[in-house]
Parts: C-alpha cells; sequence; structure tokens
C-alpha cells in the first residue's frame, strides 16, 4: 500500500480521507497544525503548514501521494489560505525533485461549468464571501495548470459536500458540474474520501482536474 500524508486531516474531508486510507490498509500521516487536537483514524501524526514549502517537503518526503485537504473558513480567509497553499505546496514538492510525491489536492466546485461558457459562480444572488471562496479555488486550479514538472490532480466534488453514509457509489466528470437524477449536485462526505483514494490507487486523472457526484 502506498504511503499518504493527508494536509488537513482534522478538517471534514481531511479526515475522512484519512479514514478511508487507512480502511484500505495505506500507511498514513495526518499533518495538522496543533496535533494535540487530532481526533480522527489511527494515523501517525505530525506538525505541518501548508504555508512553508519546507515543511510540506518535510512532511512529503518518502511518501508516494500528498493529498492537501486545507480549509480557510470563511472568504476571505480562503483567499489568504487557497492559492498561497496551492503555490507552497509545488515549491516544497520541487525541492524534492524526481522524488516528490504526487500531489492530489481537493479543490472547488465554483469553476465548474453549468452550461457552455458558464460556471457555477456565475449563478446570481451569491453572497460575496461565498464568491470569494469559489475564486479562491479557482485561481488556485490556475496555477496548478501551469505546473508541468511534478504530478497533480484536483478534485472538485460537488457544489454540496453533505454528511452522510458510504455508498461507495458515485460518478465522475471533468469540467462540467454533475447532478444527480433530481438536477441536485451533491455528494456524501465519504463518498468524496472514497472517489479521492479511487483515484489515488488508480490514477486517470494526472494533470488535471475532475470532479465527482452522488448517483
Amino acid at each position: 500500500m502506498a504511503g499518504i500524508a493527508v494536509i488537513g486531516a482534522n478538517g471534514t474531508i481531511g479526515s475522512a480521507v484519512v479514514t478511508e486510507a487507512v480502511a484500505r490498509g495505506h500507511e498514513v500521516t495526518a499533518v495538522v497544525r496543533d496535533p494535540d487536537r487530532y481526533r480522527g483514524a489511527a494515523a501517525a501524526v505530525v506538525r505541518g503548514d501548508v504555508l512553508d514549502p519546507a515543511d510540506v517537503a518535510r512532511v512529503a518526503a518518502g511518501r508516494a501521494v500528498l493529498v492537501s485537504a486545507v480549509g480557510g473558513g470563511d472568504g476571505p480567509g480562503h483567499l489568504a489560505l487557497i492559492e498561497p497553499a496551492a503555490r507552497a505546496l509545488v515549491a516544497g514538492l520541487r525541492t524534492l525533485a524526481d522524488a516528490a510525491p504526487r500531489l492530489v489536492a481537493v479543490g472547488g466546485a465554483g469553476s465548474l461549468e453549468t452550461a457552455p461558457g458558464v460556471r457555477v459562480w456565475d449563478a446570481p444572488g451569491l453572497p460575496e464571501p461565498i464568491l470569494q471562496i469559489m475564486h479562491a479555488h479557482g485561481a488556485a486550479l490556475d496555477y496548478y495548470r501551469t505546473v508541468s514538472d511534478l504530478s497533480w490532480t484536483v478534485l472538485s466534488p460537488a457544489a454540496e459536500i453533505v454528511p452522510g453514509e458510504r455508498t461507495g457509489r458515485y460518478r465522475t466528470g471533468l469540467e462540467q458540474l454533475l447532478v444527480d437524477a433530481a438536477g441536485r449536485s451533491w455528494i456524501s462526505v465519504p463518498d468524496c474520501a472514497v472517489a479521492l483514494l479511487d483515484e489515488v490507487e488508480q490514477p486517470e486523472h494526472i494533470g488535471e482536474r475532475f470532479t465527482c457526484c452522488a448517483l
């Protein structure tokens, strides 16, 4: 099984990724700002700052995959974290040269298309903090798309990521927002983690963004 480090392991998606990876038998390292507050699944726990390239390199060294599931809390917080984190992740991994692990980053749904030339963030009436979060993830994705010397993947989940059960069933796509039979774009947190770990184990989206949605 692969050695996987998960940055943001105390967050909603990060903790679900750790749980899923541990259940699959991977050797998992949970990377958090405060190890004393970690309450997730059994894993090695280390302190790490996603905005510090040296920290990124330290926690990524020797691993096969580095998962970034960081969040910023609010609109301005995301602006200060998401795109800068993408740059720090890339900078840190570049110091590892040919030994750099694959990077799998959790993004946002805002830049997915709802119609040709129309994105989720173009919908009228979206609150400014939500728009800030969407555009922060969009800026991070734009940056990743300039990176050709590292193996990276961005997972933009469905528009709604909700608590729920693990079914192991979902659909994937690329640039278009996916919806279920009722027209709702959603996925449970555990199934989002399933989609991410399936991509880790069977890579299909190297150097691109993909999305997932409940059936």
